[in-house]
């Protein structure tokens, strides 16, 4: 007969409770995230076509409607959620007026300034509701001056006029919407001499090629009297409260001060529509504007003026300190409650908002009821998993920066990631942005869900068909809430959807029947966001190790930097310090990662006796501080909120922006005044990369030196 000893029976009990009692892997749940049976366009469709049943800008009475429908859904998943208030710097339009005179013996065209109705508008009755189109944060005065056709109003197109010896001083410059953000359109014709600014959807981009072209609610083309509103804040939050959060009480700046810094336009702006934008056009003369400045093929042939057309635009805002509401959920977790993951998308819209941002909110909400079935089947996470519905996104992504202010210190040594939806739907094509070190998780991410357009293949195999250039953007522009996270306190996030840009973005067109015809008529594609989104999240809060890899951040800053130097090889800027700190952070992810699989190997049943915790979360710790320190307690140069040194906006397009902006601000300045002094501004600028990359490579190693 065996003896059987007291750690032999332990052991067997052990194994037999394993076996039969203990519950299923956190792989299981993941799987059951993803499943047809935890899914539902259904309940998407419901709370898209709430959300957007009326237009619910910030700070008005229906976007707080809006905020206590998400409120509710969250408390109904029996998810804690509450809502947290800032008191912001908001404008609203007060008086506007338009005219144009085309020519001195010509009398003045009044422009009605309106979008139209459409025969059947499921939303007439509210129409009234729509703000009357503007520039929030657009300077309040009255202009007259000739008009100057400036294409997109980049800094290469006053270049290019310049070049035509075509004088912009003193004029109205008219640009059209499509490949900056419409406050550097602005900000360039300040700069370049004009006294005001007009920014049209042009038909070409927007419109429908041909003269037989439809438009919605026929076809998804912007309407010809469809306008892009929008704001012209070059700034991140309120802008009276930089860098500090907007409490009741709190220290606010001058308006004056706010105009001093550089942040707001100086001049008046206006957004106006393709008809009218078409009707202006006309008026100018003067040489023929190039080929790839012209518009579709039935479009008049574009001249760049000045004159004689003149313009005489009046525009007068109010400015109010408004109550804006994010609304928080927050799934607390049973082992790491201290380690945050953080799902963001924005509620507020200038107009109805079914795309941007409602989509999201959609979305957002169904993540919310299919973690409440996972809760009831019995998940828990590992660590918390916070849902976050933002206010005033639309202003300067103020809602989540106030956030991020107020809790800056927290966050920082707390926030494992930030995974941002925005427009979660506009058409088909997945796309996601994100920092380096998560390109392997939402690549395994979308191999597991099902293509929402092509049931035979997954999201990644459309994804890698569809991609002409690299697979997943970086965010480096400004253009949505990770802004706050990543750029200004290094956290590492992520942004995702599917469709690029769509023809009635910021029109009071962009409705539930917009998105219900031509957007996601199935909202098939909303449920696949909700699947791909949650999922990250899930291993991101459930997985032992943090599934982040700094090996690919290594290789795409090597990359950069290769191009950087070919691009400076006759300048005499050395960038031999930059490769040494990215060879060192090589090391530092190789080794990490080594560390990680040794501790895997080490891991059997019997772990559960080891001390392997302590080993887990130090290593876990290195991997979330690491991105951290690609920060600069300065910020960039002149403009110190931005903290991040590898991503963060181009200075002359908000939207837009490649690795190491601070380099690539100083090249652009040093082009322009080439002297020694600015080249080597170039330099140093290119010595504090090499910095802060060291110094993430020495949070990886985790030892002193």
């Amino acid at each position: 007969m065996l003896k059987t000893t007291g750690a032999t029976f332990l052991a067997i009990a052990t194994s037999f409770f394993i076996l039969h009692f203990s519950p299923p892997p956190k792989s299981y749940y993941h799987s059951l995230f993803i499943s047809s049976s935890l899914s539902d366009n259904a309940s998407i469709s419901h709370h898209l076509r709430t959300l957007t049943r009326r237009p619910h800008v910030a700070g008005s009475q229906a976007n707080a409607e809006a905020a206590s429908y998400v409120l509710s859904t969250l408390s109904a998943c029996n998810i804690m959620a509450h809502i947290v208030s800032y008191d912001v710097l908001l404008t609203y339009p007060d008086s506007r007026s338009l005219t144009l005179t085309p020519s001195p013996s010509e009398p003045p065209i009044t422009f009605d300034l309106k979008q139209e109705i459409y025969e059947g508008d499921p939303y007439a009755d509210v129409a009234d509701e729509v703000l009357p189109t503007n520039h929030a944060y657009a300077k309040s005065g009255s202009v007259v001056g000739p008009v100057v056709y400036v294409n997109y109003g980049r800094v290469e197109d006053y270049g290019t006029l310049k070049e035509m010896g075509v004088n912009v001083t003193g004029t109205v410059a008219l640009a059209r919407y499509g490949e900056i953000f419409r406050g550097d359109i602005v900000m360039n014709a300040f700069e370049a001499g004009a006294i005001g600014a007009l920014v049209y959807t042009d038909r070409k981009d927007y419109g429908g090629e041909g003269g037989d072209a439809k438009w919605f609610p026929d076809d998804k083309w912007m309407p010809p009297s469809g306008v892009q509103v929008g704001t012209v804040y070059n700034g991140s939050g309120d802008p009276t409260t930089p860098g500090w959060a907007s409490s009741e009480g709190c220290e606010r700046v001058s308006v004056e001060e706010v105009e001093s810094s550089g942040d707001v336009p100086l001049i008046p702006s206006m957004p106006i529509s393709g008809a009218d934008g078409e009707t202006i056009l006309r008026s100018i003369g003067g040489q023929i504007a190039k080929d790839n400045w012209q518009g579709s093929k039935d479009a008049p042939t574009y001249r760049v003026g000045p004159g004689p057309g003149v313009v005489n635009l009046e525009y007068n805002g109010k400015q109010v300190i408004a109550t804006i509401q994010n609304v928080m959920g927050v799934i607390e977790g049973v082992e790491e409650p201290d380690r945050f993951v953080i799902l963001g998308n924005h509620r507020d819209a200038w107009t109805f908002g079914a795309v941007d941002p409602n989509s999201g909110t959609a979305a957002l909400l169904e993540v919310a009821q299919r973690l409440q079935k996972l809760q009831r089947s019995g998940w828990k996470p590992r660590r918390t998993i916070i849902l976050c519905n933002w206010d005033a996104e639309e202003y300067g992504l103020t809602g989540s920066t106030e956030w991020v202010e107020e809790n800056r210190e927290l966050l920082a040594s707390r926030a494992v990631a930030y995974l941002n939806v925005d427009c979660a739907v506009s058409g088909a094509g997945f796309h996601a942005s994100g920092t380096p070190q998560l390109d392997d998780l939402l690549k395994l991410a979308t191999q597991q869900v099902q293509d929402p357009d092509n049931s035979s293949q997954t999201i990644y195999e459309q994804w890698i068909q569809s991609t002409e250039s690299s697979l997943i953007g970086r965010l480096g522009g400004a253009g949505s809430d990770y802004a706050a996270f990543l750029q200004h306190i290094g956290v590492p996030a992520a942004d995702m959807r599917f469709g690029a840009g769509y023809p009635v973005y910021h029109s009071m067109y962009d409705d539930y029947t917009w998105i219900e015809n031509f957007g996601d008529p199935m909202f098939h594609g909303n449920v696949a966001v909700a699947s791909v989104w949650g999922l990250v999240a899930l291993r991101l809060a459930d997985e032992e190790f943090l599934p982040f890899n700094y090996h690919s951040y290594a290789l795409e800053l090597q990359k950069r930097a290769e191009d950087l130097e070919n691009e400076m090889s006759d300048k005499g800027i050395t960038f031999s310090p930059l490769f040494k700190s990215i060879e060192e952070l090589s090391k530092a992810a190789r080794k990490i990662n080594y560390q990680k699989k040794e501790i895997k190997e080490a891991k059997g049943w019997t772990s559960m006796w080891r001390n392997d915790h302590v080993k887990l979360r130090e290593l876990n710790d290195r991997l979330m501080m690491a991105e951290r320190a690609f920060t600069d307690c300065d910020g960039l140069l002149r403009r110190p909120w931005y903290k991040h040194l590898i991503y963060a906006p181009s200075r002359h397009n908000d939207y837009g922006s490649t690795s190491f902006p601070g380099i690539d601000d100083a090249i652009e300045n040093a082009k322009n005044l080439n002297t020694a002094e600015s080249w080597h501004v170039v330099q140093h600028e290119v010595w504090r990369v090499a910095r802060a990359v060291k110094h993430a490579s020495l949070v990886l190693d985790g030892k002193l030196t």
